[in-house]
């Protein structure tokens, strides 16, 4: 689940239509996704060889009867789509089955769900948890486990049970069974665990990964998994994962194939990246990346994010929001300070944060946890509560030196500009979209072109709405980088074939 995340922006929820693929594919594993619209006030806040069903042919009858028969088979199973941010769905465990929702994440490789000997993490309360002394299948383990991912850790110990992906059961599967899930990032996820798809060499405990055992115990024909994401809210179903195979519905022209050059992650190489069909440079002669379906936006070096970013005119989030409570609040905060109204009471006051009895809350936070209609405002709703109490902190300072209101709204404003976003993301202006440049990525020789609103994400509508680039900082040195984590936004805009058996990734247009 690649590093360098936006914590909120990975929070996400679909739903997942089970089914066995019709014959004459039987070991072929089928997963719809079905993709909830996003609402008015929604908006921010994972795999593919030979062709469907045996046949690499665009011919249009043989698709319409690949289309036909899957949709006779297909079981429907509910999956959402969480604020076009990630995509997961749901898996069985145990017997009876136990059932989980968890993102299907080529970054890791293990799976995990919350234990019901979880007793000291707020988040496995938030959860389904797994109970083995109600399945028949259960095999104790014990081995002790923990994950740090790029935005939360979970730790716990192994245990042994069945696993059911679509309508295949693996049996036999290590999974850990998490005990503690510190901090608030798994707290207000939609996910219960997470599915890891990539290689075993980055297996904690050197566990089987779920999907080696699926080729293992022959449950799919072929060593091959595909991604299909819908970026296109309401329309149809929010995606597919299909094990064993690829389907030709969900994809236009050929696949671009390339050698993963990594086992770990499925690595490879990439070459220049263009803005505007400019030579960014800092690629020409060649940098490595991931084709992750657990990272939600798109990662590069410091280098050519900042030319992209300058190219669509962004600015970072906490600096703008610090910026925007400063413009509007600053004067009635100096007030309230002058007036001797109790620091901490002061950003709840102008409805920038609750109060708790003892200081403000992040009233983003509260929605995401306890009012679903409400949660796409989370990330921003927190910044502004952030920055409004850095700001009564800034301005309490400058006033007891009995600086001129002026000259202190002045100081606060440059203070906003040197603040650095955490995790990188930046905002920018939405009625700028279509005037900003396209971005491609060079790889198999080929130019793989993001349009301005596939990489941007955009919440809310009209004078509301808010929108965020998909392009985030992460700079790792030689020889294991520079690195490029290619995320859903890539994902989504190109169909991904993730082919085990020949070692090689590759790419085509979306349909």
């Amino acid at each position: 689940m690649g590093t360098g995340r936006v914590a909120l922006l990975l929070l996400a929820t679909t739903a997942l239509l089970q089914a066995l693929l019709a014959a004459p594919a039987e070991g072929l594993v089928r997963i719809p996704l079905k993709k909830r619209p996003a609402d008015g006030n929604g908006g921010l806040h994972d795999a593919r060889r030979r062709g469907f069903l045996g046949s690499s042919s665009n011919d249009a009858a043989a698709v319409a009867l690949n289309k036909a028969e899957a949709e006779e088979e297909g079981d429907i199973v509910a999956l959402k789509n969480y604020l076009n941010a990630q995509y997961y769905g749901e898996i069985g465990i145990g017997t009876p089955q136990q059932r989980f929702t968890v993102i299907f994440d080529t970054g890791s490789s293990n799976l995990w769900v919350p234990s019901s000997k979880c007793y000291l993490s707020m988040a496995c309360y938030f959860h389904e948890r797994y109970k083995a002394g109600q399945s028949n299948s259960y095999k104790k383990n014990g081995k002790p486990a923990s994950i740090r991912y790029g935005t939360g850790a979970i730790s716990g110990y192994f245990s042994l049970d069945s696993v059911k992906i679509g309508d295949v059961v693996v049996s036999n599967q290590d999974f850990i069974e998490a005990t503690r899930e510190p901090g608030i990032t798994f707290m207000v996820a939609k996910f219960d665990g997470i599915l890891g798809l990539g290689f075993k060499e980055i297996s904690v405990g050197a566990a089987v990964p779920v999907w080696y055992n699926m080729v293992k115990q022959g449950l799919v024909d072929d060593p091959v998994f595909s991604f299909w994401f819908n970026r296109h809210a309401g329309e149809g179903q929010g995606g597919e994962i299909v094990f064993g195979g690829i389907d030709p519905n969900h994809y236009k022209g050929n696949h671009t194939y390339v050698p993963v050059t990594r086992k770990g992650y499925c690595q490879f190489d990439m070459g220049d990246v263009l803005v505007g069909g400019k030579s960014t440079g800092f690629c020409a002669s060649g940098c490595a990346a991931i084709a992750d379906s657990g990272t939600s936006l798109l990662t590069g070096p410091t280098a050519i994010i900042t030319q992209i970013n300058e190219k669509i005119g962004a600015a970072g989030v906490v600096s703008q929001e610090c910026k925007a409570v400063v413009s509007q609040y600053g004067q009635r905060i100096i007030d309230q300070l002058l007036a001797e109204t109790r620091p901490s009471k002061i950003c709840s006051s102008v409805g920038l944060c609750t109060f708790d009895g003892a200081h403000g809350v992040s009233a983003g936070i509260r929605s995401v946890v306890d009012d679903e209609a409400e949660e796409s405002n989370g990330l921003f709703n927190e910044a502004m509560c952030n920055a409004c109490e850095m700001a009564v902190v800034w301005i309490q300072n400058q006033l007891a030196q009995n600086q001129t209101q002026d000259l202190v709204l002045q100081y606060i404003n440059q203070l906003c500009e040197r603040l650095p976003s955490p995790m990188g993301e930046s905002s920018v202006d939405c009625n700028r979209v279509a005037s900003m440049p396209d971005i491609a990525f060079t790889i198999g020789g080929r130019k793989f072109t993001l349009k301005p609103e596939q990489y941007i994400l955009k919440e809310g509508e009209g004078p509301a709405a808010q929108c965020i680039s998909g392009f985030t900082a992460m700079d790792i040195p030689p020889p294991r980088g520079p690195l490029w984590i290619l995320g859903d936004i890539f994902m989504g805009a190109y169909h991904t074939v993730f082919d085990y058996g020949n070692l090689k990734v590759g790419f085509a247009e979306a349909a």
